[in-house]
C-alpha cells in the first residue's frame, strides 16, 4: 500500500462508531500512514466527502 493508492474498506476489526461503519464498502485514497498500537501500521484514508479515517491495513484492499 502506498500514498495516493485507491483502496476499499472491506472489513472492520473492532466495534466502531456508526459513522465509520458507514465507510464499509466505500472507496477512498490513502493519504498517510500511522503507527498503531506498536504492532503495525494503519492507513489514513480520505473519502469523496472529504472525511479521513484511519484503518488497519488488513481492513483495506486495493482497488484496480
Amino acid at each position: 500500500m502506498k500514498i495516493g493508492q485507491k483502496v476499499q474498506v472491506y472489513r472492520l476489526r473492532d466495534r466502531v462508531s456508526k459513522d465509520i461503519v458507514n465507510k464499509l464498502g466505500q472507496q477512498g485514497t490513502v493519504k498517510d500512514f500511522k503507527m498503531t498500537d506498536g504492532s503495525g501500521i494503519g492507513a489514513i484514508v480520505q473519502f469523496t466527502d472529504k472525511t479521513a479515517v484511519w484503518f488497519f491495513e488488513d481492513e483495506l484492499k486495493p482497488v484496480e
